[in-house]
């Protein structure tokens, strides 16, 4: 990446606004002209200012936009320039399609930026219009150094402090695909661990607010004035869909606790606000992104990193996990009648879609995509716990998965780096 090159993205979209961010080239003004795709009658001008003490980023949200519209926005720092595109979520009242990709984990395990070409998943990514992708976590490696032979310079090393962090961060966003697919559409970024170190509790991780600052720094994310530290966020996108995006990292318990009431890893607060939420949603889909994921045990036996407690073969184990806050949740979901709800994951580096039947009475489901560019997982024994049943899973290749929601149907695709689709699902509403 050149040093005059402008990084520009939008993000966290609604119907009426959206989060605009750039990181300049030099220190000073940046400005922003914006207008609906072919009514640049319409345009309007925004400004915000970048610092050194901000690595050079900046964002800011705009208001006052119209629904269900394209729009086109151009950046300019004096001589540098770039250009971005990004679609408004439709009315809560209108029955619109929506499309959106997801998929996590990209630059770990030795599958660094390429030095020539870049990652090669993204511009596969970029023959997938959509309205918005999910980053599912881990969306840099900061705590393990990139230096093999072939990959691009300048991340040879573990982060430890917040310039550390902020590299490391700013080494993925330079990939060329990246920015062609940010430039493109609307992204909502969360993180997983390796933002900040593998399988961090955040309770008790004194590097989580170093980490946590280099993230919101480089991603198009507004937290509310009183809680700058807040990454859970929902969104609405018209009568079919809405999206609730878990922090599962912040607020976490140590996962070596022996689980029980008292063991969480969302927290009082959010975990409130996440039921509160979708048992109160009125959109046909309710969404529920955690990039922990439900059913596949990951970390060590004795202290597991994602929701599940089970053993190699899918049977519970007693005290892991954070299987009493998981299925405490889903009591409730089911108590209160929620209908076609949908937990998209990644961090298990392998695709895999699944029907969970936890009751004779109610199910869900899981949906799990990625690598994008990392080491290449494979599928494992389920968390019997949830009475699951697979309906694709396969491991050993770079992917990502494509929803979209039209009236009386949601489809899924699982799509791997060349562009092949692996597998299609459908799913009628209940």
């Amino acid at each position: 990446m050149a040093q005059d090159d402008l990084l520009i993205a939008a993000g966290d979209v609604t119907a009426t606004s959206a989060v605009l961010w750039a990181r300049g080239v030099r220190a000073g003004e940046v400005t922003v002209d914006l207008a609906p795709a072919g009514d640049e009658g319409r345009s309007r001008r925004v400004s915000f200012g970048v610092r050194h003490a901000d690595d050079l980023t900046g964002k800011l949200r705009v208001s006052d936009l119209t629904s269900a519209t394209r729009y086109r926005y151009r950046v300019r720092q004096e001589g540098a320039t770039a250009e971005g595109e990004f679609v408004t979520a439709p009315a809560p009242t209108e029955p619109a399609r929506v499309r959106f990709l997801w998929s996590g984990d990209l630059g770990g395990g030795g599958f660094c930026r390429p030095a020539e070409g870049g990652f090669t998943i993204f511009p596969t990514m970029l023959r997938y219009p959509a309205d918005f992708f999910l980053f599912v976590g881990d969306t840099v490696y900061a705590d393990i150094p990139c230096g093999k032979p072939g990959v691009a310079g300048g991340a040879d090393f573990k982060a430890l402090t917040l310039p550390q962090y902020r590299a490391r961060t700013r080494h993925n966003r330079e990939d060329l695909g990246l920015q062609a697919l940010l430039r493109r559409m609307s992204v909502y970024a969360i993180w997983d661990d390796h933002e900040v170190r593998n399988d961090f509790s955040g309770s008790v991780e004194p590097l989580m607010p170093t980490g946590r600052q280099a993230f919101l720094d480089y991603w198009p994310i507004v937290p509310p004035d009183a809680e700058p530290g807040r990454l859970y966020r929902r969104a609405r996108w018209g009568k079919l869909l809405e999206v609730f995006i878990l922090d599962t990292r912040q607020y976490r318990s140590e996962n070596a606790a022996p689980d029980g009431p008292g063991k969480t890893m969302l927290g009082a607060a959010q975990r409130r606000w996440l039921i509160d939420g979708v048992t109160s949603s009125t959109a046909t889909w309710k969404v529920v992104v955690s990039s922990s994921t439900l059913a596949v045990p990951t970390g060590r036996p004795e202290r597991r990193d994602g929701w599940s407690g089970a053993n190699f073969l899918g049977f519970p184990q007693e005290g892991a996990g954070f299987v009493t806050e998981r299925d405490g949740l889903l009591r409730t979901f089911r108590r209160r009648g929620v209908r076609n709800l949908i937990f998209v994951s990644a961090d298990v580096h392998h695709a895999e879609l699944i029907r969970h039947h936890p009751h004779t009475e109610w199910s869900f489901h899981e949906f799990i995509a990625g690598p994008l560019s990392a080491t290449m997982g494979r599928p494992r024994p389920l968390d019997l716990g949830l009475n699951p049943r697979t309906l694709f899973a396969a491991g050993g290749v770079f992917n990502f998965g494509e929803v979209t929601v039209e009236p009386g149907v949601l489809t899924v695709r699982l799509i791997d780096e060349t562009g092949s689709v692996m597998f299609t699902h459908t799913i009628g509403p209940e």
